[in-house]
Parts: structure tokens; sequence; C-alpha cells
């Protein structure tokens, strides 16, 4: 009982306050043993006295007993606390306490996470906040010392979130064991924990605004991870990865992005397949694709997207971990020797990169706090209907900076040449595929995204400023004016487009009887009314031969040696039309039929002479892009193309001279002719009198062809025609396209 005389010398008042302290702490005891949103930092840990002693406090559930381990050698025992789980007795005096850790199983020693301070500087955490890509990259697990201790620094972005704690290999996937501190700054949760290695597996155990404890959360800035279908995120090496391609990068850096561009699109998990029917691993493609692709003369391999993704199905273009190459052909560091050794073998890397959309797998980035974090909340913008995927929030600066990062962390950290950015007409409207009352317009009342467009500006601005010699190519497919004019100009700012018209309109001309191909001429001329309008990429893709398409063989009418004609006869027109190029694997050997993800290519038809006779062509193509000038300097110069004979319906042949803008270099002619008739004494006007030779004749029998021609050259004679003073009579093989060249 407290008479007046305690209450008068405030006794009472020291009484209670100590009864509302004990309350206090058996509260937050409750809700740190139960994992619930506490603040774990100031219960946790080392803490000073009034007296100037200090007390530790350990929250270890299913540990038997708890001793520290001084610095020469004391071992002393923590007491049990209030609750299961806890511990609590005298520090000592290291900075960082270390703990002898007994459980049923063994003894573990550990230092105490809640020892260490924040680690993440205020300007770092102000920078993520306003949108720094910079910032956003120190996010995620990073191997580091602290005070002399390694461990693992977690830190992730979810301001919404009551309570975010990190679980892994290194605490038994307990949510109780390692709850993290909130840096407000910046709706950043952030713990140092000691002794985690590289290669520990681990989510983000989160609960949500709502108060519900969300399904455990890949890291999205993790730099590996688990191979599907499990999906961890795990602890990259802080290890340097090393390189041996400086040659390469110097070679990059002179030439820009002017050099000649003959891309080959491979799906890694389906290009060949290992003796055990697998994919193969990153070291298997280097041994056997790198060769191969060099074999074939192509400047460039281009990846199907090789950012973390849960459905192969997918072939990821629904990743979710877009800072990790997928853990199916290996270790990040496996997949940089990759890199370095396409390099040294003369080959660039282009990856496709991602940034449309995302899946809603619940370990992913859908609702990650409890609220539409990296989405939008509306499904009128934030749902891709057609993927049944979630659409990024481009107007939130940390999203931006996060995609943002990802674009430069490929280019940095793993030396990649180019990113070919998918699905950006997708970005680019409201409306995409949407039908009326589905979509929302924008705050000017149009169908812009004007937010994605922000953001594509802003990321080739800064790939810009930093790697003005890095490639990104833009998967377009609609008119958007501009897309690969300057940012400064009011441009997107990509180094190159897509032209899916071009692909769109040639495809449907040779896919139709050589006998109607008179009446619908204008699909193969008319990409020229526009082919300067952007610098371009011609894609036959992945996209041409799927889902019931069938090969780009398979197209062709007629029977099977006509095919190959045709096919032959197409990629010579293609790789002489203005725009760099891009095939898809298999049909550089004709593969009959249409690709399968599950399935490796057919090397069987590789092996057979129709096969290899057009692979002997795409290698003679390619030798010749890159030794002529006139066929890749310059690609937005209209003034190094020129019709000779672009209205011969009936015969449907074409004819077009290729020379170098700048003036150096021999011109180039190039005739095709579309149908299966032979046609002699054909006459087409050329710039320079003299013996012009065949470069190339799709119909020689060293491509599989019934070697008619011009017994290698023919001679101009002094009748003009098509502007030109001199001319040539040609005999055109059935189904071919001729490149012949005036003799220096």
């Amino acid at each position: 009982m407290i008479d007046d005389s305690c209450r008068l010398l405030g006794i009472d008042k020291l009484i209670v306050t100590r009864n509302e302290a004990a309350e206090a702490g058996t509260s937050a005891w409750h809700d740190l043993v139960h994992a619930h949103p506490a603040d774990a930092f100031a219960w946790l840990g080392p803490h000073r006295r009034a007296d100037g002693s200090r007390v530790l406090r350990a929250l270890v559930p299913h540990a038997r007993r708890v001793q520290v381990i001084a610095g020469d050698g004391q071992r002393w025992d923590l007491q049990p606390g209030p609750l299961p789980g806890v511990f609590e007795g005298a520090a000592g005096d290291d900075p960082v306490p270390l703990l002898a850790v007994h459980f049923a199983e063994g003894v573990e020693q550990m230092h105490d996470a809640y020892a260490f301070g924040p680690l993440l500087e205020e300007a770092t955490l102000q920078g993520f906040h306003a949108g720094s890509e910079q910032a956003a990259r120190e996010l995620g697990a990073v191997s580091m010392r602290v005070q002399g201790i390694a461990g693992v620094r977690f830190a992730v972005w979810a301001p919404n979130a009551r309570r975010v704690a990190v679980v892994g290999d290194f605490n038994g996937w307990d949510g109780r064991r390692h709850p993290m501190r909130l840096r407000h700054t910046a709706g950043v949760w952030e713990l140092f924990v000691p002794g985690v290695q590289a290669g520990a597996r681990y989510k983000f155990r989160i609960v949500g605004a709502d108060g519900r404890i969300m399904p455990d959360k890949f890291d999205p800035m993790a730099r590996w991870a688990e191979r599907p279908p499990a999906t961890a995120s795990r602890v990259a090496s802080a290890a340097a990865l090393r390189w041996n391609d400086a040659a390469w990068l110097e070679a990059r850096r002179k030439t820009g992005i002017a050099a000649p561009l003959a891309i080959y699109e491979v799906h890694a998990s389906s290009w060949r397949r290992n003796e055990d029917g697998g994919p193969l691993d990153w070291e298997g493609l280097a041994d056997q694709l790198i060769p191969y692709v060099a074999a074939l003369g192509f400047t460039h391999v281009e990846l199907l997207p090789i950012s973390e993704y849960p459905f192969g199905g997918s072939w990821g273009y629904q990743p979710l971990g877009i800072y990790a190459p997928t853990a199916r052909h290996g270790t990040p560091e496996a997949f940089a020797h990759f890199v370095d050794r396409c390099h040294q073998a003369g080959i660039g890397v282009i990856i496709d990169w991602v940034s449309a959309h995302f899946p809603a797998d619940t370990h992913g980035l859908a609702g990650f706090d409890g609220t539409a974090l990296y989405e939008h909340a509306d499904p009128r913008e934030g749902v891709h209907a057609d993927w049944d995927t979630l659409i990024y929030n481009y107007g939130r600066s940390e999203v931006a900076a996060y995609l943002i990062g990802s674009a430069l962390e490929w280019v940095e950290r793993f030396h990649i040449d180019g990113l070919r950015v998918d699905a950006v007409a997708s970005m680019l409207y409201r409306d995409y595929s949407r039908a009326d009352g589905q979509w929302i317009p924008n705050e000017q009342g149009g169908r812009e995204n004007l937010q994605a467009v922000a953001f594509l500006r802003r990321m080739n601005k800064a790939l810009r400023e930093r790697f003005p010699d890095v490639l990104v190519i833009a998967e377009e497919s609609t008119a958007w004016p501009g897309v690969t004019a300057p940012v400064e100009e009011g441009g997107l700012g990509f180094t190159h487009k897509w032209n899916m018209g071009w692909m769109h309109d040639t495809l449907q001309y040779l896919r139709r009887d050589p006998v109607h191909r008179q009446h619908h001429h204008s699909e193969i001329s008319f990409g020229l009314v526009y082919a300067f309008s952007e610098r371009f990429v011609l894609p036959l893709s992945h996209d041409e031969v799927v889902h019931g398409k069938g090969s780009l063989l398979a197209k062709m009418p007629g029977d099977l040696e006509s095919r190959f004609a045709q096919l032959r006869a197409y990629y010579a027109f293609m790789w002489a039309h203005p725009g760099s190029k891009l095939l898809f694997m298999g049909a550089e050997f004709g593969q009959h039929h249409e690709w399968s993800h599950d399935d490796a290519l057919d090397w069987a038809q590789a092996a057979s002479r129709e096969g290899q006779g057009l692979s002997r062509l795409l290698s003679d193509l390619n030798r010749v892009l890159r030794a002529e000038p006139s066929l890749h300097r310059d690609e937005c110069n209209e003034q190094g193309f020129d019709w000779s004979v672009a209205d011969d319906s009936r015969n449907s042949v074409f004819a077009f001279i290729r020379k170098d803008p700048v003036g150096a270099g021999r011109s180039l002619l190039v005739v095709s002719n579309f149908t299966p008739v032979l046609r002699e004494g054909y006459r087409v006007g050329v710039p320079e009198a003299g013996r012009w030779a065949e470069r190339i004749n799709t119909d020689s029998d060293y491509y599989g062809g019934s070697n008619v021609g011009n017994l290698g050259a023919t001679h101009t004679c002094a009748q003009p025609m098509h502007g030109h003073a001199q001319s040539l009579r040609l005999t055109l093989p059935p189904l071919s396209t001729l490149y012949l060249q005036v003799d220096p």
C-alpha cells in the first residue's frame, strides 16, 4: 500500500512507471517471439544500463542454452528470459558479442546481429527515394565486413510493410530470428547478418500493410537465385568477376553502334541438349555455340531473356529476378565467363530485357508489401490481360530506379553489348490490347502512357551517357515517331528498332504462290518507303516460328527443293536490304518444324545437303555484309540505296544498287527473281562500266541450288537503262537472288 508520504516523494509515480515498463517489455517480447511487428533493435542486442553496465538480450527459438564468449575466451551463460527463446544477461566488453548457441543438433557460434548500427547512408536512402538508379543498386544481399566481421547486409524496399524479416539457410527459415530495421527515409528495411556466406539461400518474410503475413518473397535485387522450380534468392559472391575482353571492349568503344550487325537469336535452353537430355550449361554453350556462331559469321548472339524467371514456358519473358542470370545454366560467374569467351571469339552478346511486365507469382513482386508497390492498384493500368501479368508503375521513382539499375548492371557487371527491350509497344499505349472502358486516359486525355515514355527516355539517356557504344533495341511494332531519335530531339533514344512491318509484309509475300506474287508486288517494295525513318533491325525472330505459324521453310510454297530455293533468295534479299539482320536459331539450316522450347533443334536436318547449303549461304552473306561498307555503313542514309527495278510486277523481279554513302567502296547490284521461271537476257542498268562478277548466286550448287547463272561474271554494254549509261544483260536463275560487283 502506498501512503501519502510516498506520494509526496513521487515514489508512486516511480512504481507505476516501472510497472508500465515491465508491461511494455512483456508485450514487446510477446510480439518478437510471435513474429509480430515490433522494434527489434529496441530490445535485442547489447544495451547500456543506467549504471553503465551492458545487458545483452537475444531471441533464439529452440535454443537450449546461450553463452557469451569473451575475447579472452571466458564464457558465461545468458539466462532464460520471460518467454521461450528469449535469453538475457551480461554483454561483456566486446562491441559485438560472440555467442555459442546450443541446439539439440549441436552448437553454433554466431555474432549478435543486433549489435550493429544502420549501414546504409542517409544520402543513399534519399537518393533511392528520389529515383537514383545507382542508389537502387545498393539494395539486396551485399557481402561485406563490418567492424572486422564478415557477413551480409540485407536491404529491401517495402515502405508499407509492418514487419520484414530475412529468413534462410542461416536461421532455419525461422521468421522470428532476424527481423529487420526500418529506415523511414526511403521505406527500406535493412539488417546485417554476421556469418552468412555466398551461396546461402534466403527470402523476405513480410507482414503486409493490413497485418497479413505475405508468402515469402524473392529478393527483387537478388544477383543469384535457386534453380527453378525452387524460388529462393541466393547470396552472390563478392569476388570480382574475371575478364579477358579488354581488346573487345576497346574495339567496341571505337566502332560504336555503326559496326555491321547480324544477330543470331538463341533460346539457350533448347538450342542443343546435353547427353542427359537437359539444357547445356554456360560452359557447354561456350564450347559449342560460340564456334558455331563464329563459323556462320554472325556478329552477335542474342539470348532470349536470361533474367531469372519461374515458368519455363514463358521462354524468360516473364522474369522475376531482373538482376540475376537464370540458374538453369549455372552461376553468375559461369555466365560472365560465357560472355568473356564470346568476346574473345569476336562475338557480341545481346540479351532480351523485359521492363514491360512481370508475373503475378506470389513469391515475386506482386503486392510485395501488402500493397500495389511495383504495379498499379487499378487493373485498367496494372494488368496485361494478354499475358496475365502485371505492369510496372513507371511513374513511381523507386520503380523506375529499380528497372534502370537492372539495365545498367547487365552492361557494367556482365559486359553485355546490347539490350533488346521487349514489348515496347505495350508500354507506350494505355489502350494496348484493351477495349473501350478497359483503360484510363492519361492526364491529357490521350492514350499514350506518358510515365512509360518518360521512363524509356530516362533509361536510354542513362545508358547513352555511360555506354554510348552499347546497343539498345526496341521491339516496337507501331508507327510511334522517333523511336531511335535522340532524347534531346524528342525521341525515345533507342539505337535500333525492330522493323515488324517489313517482316510481316515480306513473309506474307513469300507465303503466296509465285503465280500470284505479281499482284502483291508492293509487299516487297513498300518497306523502302520508310526504311530510313529509323535505324532498323530486320527481324526473323522466334515469334515467327511458334504457335502454329510453322518454320520459315514451311511458309514457302511448293516442293522441298523450291522451298529451300525461295528461302535462300529471301535471305540474300534481306541481307542486302537496308537494316541490320536478325535470324532465329534453326532458320540458318531450314528447320522443317516450328520451334518448341521443350526440344533441341533438328540437328539431323542441319547435316542434310539442303541444310548445309543454306548454312554456307548465311556464312557467305555475313562475310559480304562485314566486308562491304555499302551494306552496313550509315544505314539511315537513303543515299546508300537506289532502285533499279521496282515495278516489274509481271516478272516478280526486284533490282537495286547498294552504295557507300560516304563515297568509299564499290557499289553492289542486287537482283531477286521470286518466280520459278528462268529469265535470260534480263537487262539492268548499272552505274559503272566493266566486268561485273557474281559475289553471291543463291542458285549455286554450293548452296544447294541448280547452278544456273552468269558463269561467274558478265560485262556491261553501252545501253542506257534505269538512269545509268551502262547496263548488264543477265541470266536470272529461278527463285534466286544475285549479288554482282564491278571488278576494281
